[in-house]
């Protein structure tokens, strides 16, 4: 896999049968935040089936199935790091020991440990007969000696820079002598940093903040994204949680595959990701159990046949031009053409069967003669004509040309139906209350309160549970949207205006 080639991907799933499906030595860092083995109900955070069904898997024993469930994971992560890659897992004093010897070493080898990183953090913990307990650790682990590594540096403690003995003087506190700590040429950047983080938990009113509340800080993430990777490299999250992982790789120039098995958390995920994208940010495929219609039959024509085509197991043409109007093909090369439209006609299978002898004539006869298909053609429906002459060539000819609907690569679903209502019950003061109706639920709501249709969806609240708001508005016209998610991901909106008028103007 070439990373010019790749897509960034945010799936919906189990992340274990979803590693098993990853190329092996393709990814070049992976990041995982697991459920910690504390067995309380609050690490059921989204609330949502996945999750509870996750949940109750790894909870089925004590800390041997724990251990279990996690390591055949990790044994796939290492399957899947490049030889230079690097895994950075995440986790507290519950299981650290066991994860470390059990795992961790087993897998990555003792001799590619290279850090227990602390993240310190504060917060006050209640009266108790312990020290407070306010880090987390981070290990880190090679796949070889020969990883990537970026150096990140701190700028210098309180203190000068001794020109004449050339190094820097640092003063850890007020009042306290210098301390001359290195006596070599002095390093502009700063200090190497240690494996000690000093960095606070997301504050509620902190702009990263989305409502999870074990949401991880982008402070945090960055610099495990600095120095284990480089732009163009492919960053994995299986625990995309609130999405801090993709979102801090997208803005740093980098690949990323975000997995999740909770619908809440892909979606949060993707809202997210949605809030700071601009013209210049790299697509994403948001792979989800089902899809909307309407949403796939009028997706932009050359991202729908890239995307239904991997779906469908094929490798989609990265050119537009010169391919016979070719739009993929099988691992074995077999070609694809795929129709984003309804009732495909004959002249379509005629098309099709030219262009694919003119491709390659040898490959078209191996087929034939193997009777295999000859070719695939994926549309949203065909009409009789074109099944027709379909079966006409399988049985006069033996050409075998297979027509496969969209629906059955990837199952439909109808999109939630969304409506919004707005009543002032004070003066600048709106109470907002959305409704929804879904096949499967509705899981949650998200608020856009300055919404601008040109820039799309972007939320200001993440999750509501319950679809009511109230905001104060200043005189003028504003556009509110609210997105409501279902349990299998799909998305319905409603947009309204608002004409609030300056009620201390004279009428």
């Amino acid at each position: 896999m070439k990373n010019k080639e790749f897509t960034n991907k945010l799936i919906l799933g189990d992340n274990l049968e979803i590693l098993k499906g990853i190329e092996s030595e393709t990814i070049d860092l992976i990041y995982l935040d697991p459920p910690f083995f504390s067995n309380r109900n609050y690490e059921v955070i989204w609330g949502d089936d996945g999750e509870v069904r996750s949940f109750q898997d790894r909870w089925a024993g004590g800390i041997e199935h724990y251990i279990s469930w996690l390591k055949e994971r990790v044994i796939e992560m290492h399957r899947i790091l490049k030889n230079t890659g690097s895994i950075f897992l995440h986790c507290d004093w519950h299981a650290d020991a066991y994860i470390r010897c059990e795992i961790l070493d087993k897998i990555f080898g003792m001799n590619n440990f290279r850090n227990e990183i602390i993240w310190h953090y504060r917060r006050w913990t209640g009266k108790s007969n312990n020290f407070q307990r306010l880090h987390d650790s981070i290990f880190f682990y090679s796949k070889t000696s020969n990883y990537t590594f970026n150096p990140l540096y701190t700028d210098y403690t309180e203190g000068s820079v001794d020109r004449k003995k050339g190094g820097v003087l640092h003063r850890f506190k007020k009042g306290e002598e210098p301390v001359l700590v290195s006596d070599k040429e002095i390093d502009e950047k700063g200090v190497r940093e240690n494996d000690v983080w000093l960095i606070p938990f997301v504050a509620p009113s902190a702009k990263e903040r989305i409502g999870y509340p074990t949401q991880k800080p982008e402070t945090l993430l960055q610099k495990i994204v600095e120095c284990a990777s480089n732009e163009g490299d492919i960053v994995l999250d299986p625990f995309v949680g609130g999405g801090t992982t993709i979102a801090v790789a997208d803005r740093l120039n980098r690949k990323w595959i975000g997995i999740d098995q909770s619908v809440a958390a892909i979606k949060v995920s993707d809202l997210r990701l949605k809030n700071q994208q601009n013209l210049y940010s790299e697509p994403y495929d948001l792979q989800l159990h089902k899809y909307d219609y309407d949403f796939l039959r009028h997706q932009d024509a050359f991202e729908f046949e890239k995307w239904i085509i991997e779906q469908f197991g094929g490798i989609a043409n990265t050119k537009q031009r010169g391919d016979l109007g070719l739009d993929g093909r099988m691992p074995d090369n077999t070609p694809i053409q795929v129709k984003r439209s309804d009732n495909i006609g004959r002249n379509v299978i005629d098309n099709f069967l030219s262009a694919v002898q003119r491709n390659d004539e040898q490959l078209f006869e191996k087929n034939k003669t193997k009777k295999k298909p000859v070719g695939y053609i994926i549309g949203f429906s065909f009409s009789k004509g074109a099944i027709e002459e379909v079966a006409r060539l399988k049985n006069k000819k033996q050409i075998i040309i297979e027509l496969k609907k969209v629906g059955d690569i990837v199952p439909f679903a109808n999109k939630p139906k969304v409506t919004l209502t707005a009543n002032e019950i004070e003066c600048y003061k709106f109470a907002f209350e959305a409704t929804a109706e879904s096949e499967t639920g509705i899981e949650f709501f998200a608020w856009d309160f300055n919404h601008n249709p040109e820039e799309g969806f972007k939320a200001d609240i993440y999750l509501d549970k319950e679809g009511k708001q109230v905001r104060k508005f200043q005189p003028g016209e504003h556009q509110i949207a609210v997105e409501a998610v279902d349990k299998s991901g799909l998305d319905g909106t409603d947009k309204i205006k608002l004409k609030v008028k300056d009620k201390k103007k004279k009428q």
